[in-house]
């Protein structure tokens, strides 16, 4: 059961970033998601999805730039807040700042 979290509001709300866009950024998120539904984890291992979500959403830096976008500011923002939340729904004891250690944005 997918826990009820409001993804990258802030993103879908500005006409900068196109939907498709937002979109993959959005599923990419989610893969965690299912991974913590579906899976039994650690911190560590919670952390290597964390990981590759964040080099996921990095590769898509020059798609964005791409259609007149990039993930800047808001951006940023909305993807943290995001995982935070995603983190807080799944109880995971995890600093936002460690959590998306691996990002270029």
């Amino acid at each position: 059961m997918t826990k009820d979290i409001s993804y990258l509001v802030d993103m879908y709300r500005d006409s900068y970033f196109p939907d498709f866009l937002v979109d993959k950024v959005k599923a990419t998120i989610e893969g965690v998601a299912h991974f913590l539904e579906t899976e039994t984890y650690t911190n560590e291992t919670v952390q290597l999805k964390l990981d590759e979500m964040t080099d996921e959403i990095n590769n898509l830096a020059e798609v964005f730039d791409e259609h007149g976008s990039e993930i800047e500011t808001v951006a940023r923002e909305s993807i943290a807040d995001t995982v935070f939340l995603m983190l807080k729904a799944y109880q995971i004891d995890i600093d936002i700042e460690e959590a998306i250690r691996n990002r270029d944005w």
